[in-house]
């Protein structure tokens, strides 16, 4: 019996997406239904963020995403030594959206 190929995909990136943007904190949310992450940037010495991304997922799609960052970190620290998680810098408290 012969195997089926799974289809080949294109994705497509536009320049300012490929640029990337830099957040220093994320804030997740979920329902029964989806899972919400948004990617906020907080100047240092500042009360305020502003949430740069925001991503919504199924529950499903999270799981995935969350075993291909675990994949990642354990490459990236096999590479280059394991990330310290403690250290001088707290995270903030975070408040309500405005």
């Amino acid at each position: 019996m012969s195997q089926k190929k799974p289809p080949s995909l294109e994705i497509q990136i536009d320049n300012d997406v490929a640029q990337g943007t830099y957040v220093n904190l994320a804030v997740v949310n979920h329902s029964d239904a989806e899972v919400t992450l948004d990617f906020i940037y907080v100047q240092p010495q500042e009360p305020r963020g502003k949430v740069r991304s925001r991503i919504i997922v199924s529950p499903r799609h999270a799981k995935r995403l969350l075993r291909a960052l675990q994949e990642n970190v354990e490459h990236y620290e096999q590479a280059f030594g394991e990330i310290p998680l403690d250290g001088p810098r707290e995270q903030p408290e975070v408040g309500p959206y405005h």
